[in-house]
């Protein structure tokens, strides 16, 4: 019996943005959020530069795995998050942008907080007025504290409440259904 592996999130919120935007020219993209399908799992391998084991995540029954894209351009994941419907909450496993949208060169900037928006979003739509939950590194607590109105709920768990998430998907979702 395998055990569960325990990740303690560690994305950083680059920039707020209204979908994602190109890091070189400022342009903006309307994304949309679809389940990640098995035939996704080829392209979002360690081999590819990914950091986690998707095809893991999505064989989790409890967990829905979501990839991030542009419109009209579904092929090119930008960005994952695994995420569990708990009892009056939504609970991030995993959040990774694609390896193109790390580091000082990305491609995009914004995938990591339209993820986080989506999960918020879900949220609401599920019933749980925007809640979500998720457990940080350590050195990162103050940072999801100031860039997504997260609160420190004690050790490494964070909680993200009705609030903060309105202004999440305010900001990514007020033009955009994605």
């Amino acid at each position: 019996m395998k055990t569960e592996d325990k990740y303690y999130l560690d994305f950083e919120i680059d920039k707020l943005t209204r979908s994602i935007e190109n890091a070189i020219s400022g342009d903006s993209f309307q994304t949309e959020t679809t389940l990640l399908a098995k035939a996704d799992l080829k392209t979002v391998t360690k081999k590819n530069g990914w950091s986690f084991d998707w095809k893991y995540e999505l064989n989790q029954p409890e967990r829905e795995t979501y990839k991030l894209t542009i419109v009209n351009n579904s092929s090119i994941i930008q960005g994952l998050v695994s995420l569990q419907i708990n009892e009056g909450h939504v609970f991030m496993h995993l959040l990774e942008s694609a390896p193109f949208n790390k580091g000082k060169n990305k491609v995009y900037l914004g995938v990591p907080g339209n993820l986080v928006a989506f999960a918020c979003r879900l949220s609401f739509q599920r019933g749980f007025d925007g809640n979500v939950s998720f457990i940080s590194k350590t050195q990162l607590i103050n940072h999801y504290i100031e860039t997504l109105g997260a609160i420190h709920f004690g050790g490494r768990l964070m909680i993200i409440e009705t609030k903060a998430a309105a202004k999440l998907i305010y900001r990514y979702f007020k033009n955009n259904e994605g």
